[in-house]
Formats: C-alpha cells, sequence, structure tokens
C-alpha cells in the first residue's frame, strides 16, 4: 500500500536550521537535498524566519493550517499567503523571509528541479478528478476514499501507475492536494 500516514512522518529540520519540516517524497529514491529532482513536503512555521536558499530549484507552497504568513522578498516584493490551499510559485534562490500574520502555520511544498521537472499544485473539492499524471496527493481536509484505503487529513498517497488511469471523487468539504509532475529526463 501506497499510503503514508501523517503521524508517521517524522519532523526534521530546515535546511538552514530555522523551522521544521516532514518529507512526504522524494525522486528518485534515496536522493537528498543535494540532488533531488523533486520533492513534496509539509513545513511547520512557528516563528518569523528566513526560508531555506535552494538554487536552481522552482518551489511552490500552499498554506494548509493557520493563518498564514507575509512572505518578503530580497528584491522588494511581498506576497501574503493567507488563503488555505492556494499554491504560490517562487524561485528557490530568491532570499525570503517569512513573518507570521498569527500564530504558526503548516504549509505543503513541491520543490522542482529547474531543467529535470515541471509540476504543479492543484486543490481538489468534491467531485470526479483524473489521477493521469498525478504523483500523490494529500488529505489537507476532511477524508478520501482513494482504491488503496482511507485518507484523513495530513496523510498522503503516492499514487502507483496502475491507477493512473483511474478517477478519485471526493464528496463532501473534503479537499486534496494534487501533485501533478513531468520529468524532463
Amino acid at each position: 500500500m501506497s499510503i503514508l500516514r501523517g503521524e508517521d512522518v517524522p519532523a526534521t529540520p530546515w535546511k538552514n536550521g530555522m523551522g521544521r519540516t516532514r518529507e512526504l517524497a522524494i525522486h528518485p529514491a534515496g536522493a537528498d537535498l543535494r540532488n533531488f529532482t523533486w520533492r513534496v513536503s509539509v513545513a511547520e512555521v512557528d516563528r518569523a524566519a528566513p526560508f531555506s536558499a535552494f538554487p536552481g530549484v522552482d518551489r511552490q507552497i500552499a498554506l494548509l493550517d493557520g493563518e498564514g504568513f507575509l512572505m518578503r522578498f530580497d528584491d522588494g516584493r511581498e506576497h501574503a499567503l493567507l488563503a488555505p490551499f492556494v499554491p504560490f510559485a517562487f524561485p528557490g534562490e530568491a532570499a525570503v523571509d517569512a513573518t507570521l500574520a498569527g500564530g504558526p502555520t503548516r504549509d505543503f511544498n513541491l520543490m522542482l528541479r529547474r531543467g529535470s521537472a515541471t509540476g504543479s499544485i492543484e486543490a481538489w473539492r468534491a467531485g470526479a478528478h483524473a489521477l493521469e499524471g498525478i504523483v500523490l496527493v494529500h488529505a489537507a481536509r476532511g477524508e478520501a476514499m482513494t482504491p488503496e484505503g482511507l485518507l484523513r487529513p495530513g496523510d498522503t498517497w503516492q499514487v502507483p501507475a496502475a491507477f493512473a488511469r483511474d478517477r478519485l471523487t471526493l464528496h463532501g468539504d473534503a479537499i486534496l492536494l494534487a501533485v501533478h509532475i513531468t520529468t524532463d529526463v
């Protein structure tokens, strides 16, 4: 079974040591922060802190829980990450400082090695959704039944190739974050 239970994922320090992350998936298997093609994680932010730098990596982030934070970029731009489940893309080499809008937050992260992979995060709500091209889905809110079992909030299903032509149907207020990835290699 390819369901990863949220409570089974250990927290590890950010690359810069200023926060915690829970790695949900990394490709290729056995890769680390220096040599991944793509990586998906959940970060826990409980204080103002700079983001870790990832030169040559395209990043996408979506708020999961909490009031969010203000992202200040080194070039003067700002982005308020306040709306849950709305992805925001930015370059990994950008210097970013985050200031909390309220208390602690959790956010969903997709990192793609530029020139090796492209991808996106989509928020899926009630209805049927095609699994073609989807690498994994993360239960952001509510429960969802996959062909391999029930997802509860915080759980992640790494979609096996055998289900690529299937559809996943969501009911009620369930929200899944679906990650689509195409590797260029």
